[in-house]
């Protein structure tokens, strides 16, 4: 069986091409992905009858937690994990060729924001940085080194030197992401204030259990008075996918063409909805190739009509995810 490329997957430019990709990809993994290949026998789901992406199962989440989710017998080159609190159990994500992941967060962040070498990019993600296996800090790094900037890099907590750097791009004019989970963005403004209109600041969610959980308004309004823009950016994306969506504010998110988000009825985790109504999210990402493409989260969301999407929280039952958003 074939399985599409890079060069199919990268170029995707209409729903046409999106869904024949992603049966393509479909019937690569129920072949080929040893562990979704067993939830679809379990559904007695023949792949062979799946003509529509609407017919499509979507793999519960959890499964990266207790299996080796991977498509293929090649070796990892890297393993990301997910966070957590003390003896929570994590997802793993064996990645079997990393191309794909620069290439999606790349070629993304290219399409939302432009060339990431125009850019300085500074990271303010302390609790990432003091752990191993992050995808996030993977993705910064790329653009950190990207950027060819020599302003451009990771923050802990020495907040000083980030507010000295935000002062000299500001002066120099140049356009600067500040990219930050969410507690580590409130801890300095609280302490340092600046007016940089330009400045792109994206949040990451997650207190990590740092601070008190806030809705987005406040959140933002917080933010937006503290660095003196007009509107917070967010990073939609997870351990267990290779692509992400982006906000450029009031929490409204968007995907790159490889990506797709459809929600299912809480109730039925099989039923998908229509637009304009609450419910779990499904993430259909194509450069997820050698894994698994097609995850049912344990996010609560609402997709609209022109694909754009929201997070309005989380299942009650579910874990804290370490890079989830915030309950909207």
């Amino acid at each position: 069986m074939i399985r599409p490329g890079k060069e199919n997957i990268f170029s995707i430019k209409s729903k046409a091409e999106f869904e024949a990709a992603a049966l393509q990809v479909f019937r690569h993994q129920a072949s080929e992905c040893a562990v979704y290949k067993t939830f679809l026998e379990g559904l007695k789901v023949d792949a062979g009858l799946v003509f529509e992406v609407a017919q499509i199962p979507f793999m519960p989440v959890e499964f990266f937690k207790a299996h080796k989710v991977v498509t293929g017998d090649a070796e990892a080159e890297v393993v990301f994990t997910s966070s957590g609190t003390t003896g929570m159990i994590t997802s793993s994500h064996t990645v079997t060729d990393v191309s794909w992941y620069t290439q999606s967060f790349g070629k993304a962040f290219e399409l939302f924001y432009g060339d990431i070498k125009n850019y300085t990019v500074l990271a303010l993600l302390p609790a990432y940085l003091e752990r191993e296996g992050s995808s996030l800090i993977y993705m910064a790094q790329d653009m950190i080194t990207e950027s060819a900037n020599a302003d451009s890099g990771f923050f802990l907590y020495n907040h000083q030197e980030l507010f000295n750097i935000l002062q000299k791009q500001k002066a120099n004019g140049k356009p600067t992401l500040l990219i930050g989970v969410t507690f580590a963005l409130l801890d300095f403004v609280e302490s340092y204030q600046i007016n940089f209109p330009e400045l792109i600041v994206m949040e990451t969610g997650g207190m990590k259990g740092r601070r008190k959980e806030m809705i987005r308004e406040e959140l933002h309004a917080t933010l937006c008075a503290g660095f003196g823009v007009d509107a917070i950016h967010s990073e939609y994306g997870m351990t267990e996918l290779l692509s992400q969506a982006y906000s450029k504010g009031e929490g409204i998110f968007n995907c790159p063409p490889w990506m797709q988000i459809i929600t299912r009825d809480t109730n039925d985790p099989l039923s998908l909805l229509s637009t304009d109504k609450t419910g779990g999210i499904n993430i259909i990402d194509l450069a997820n190739i050698n894994s698994c493409s097609f995850i049912a989260t344990q996010d609560l969301g609402k997709v609209y009509a022109d694909g754009s999407f929201e997070i309005l929280g989380r299942f009650d039952n579910s874990d804290i995810r370490g890079c989830n958003l915030l309950i909207a």
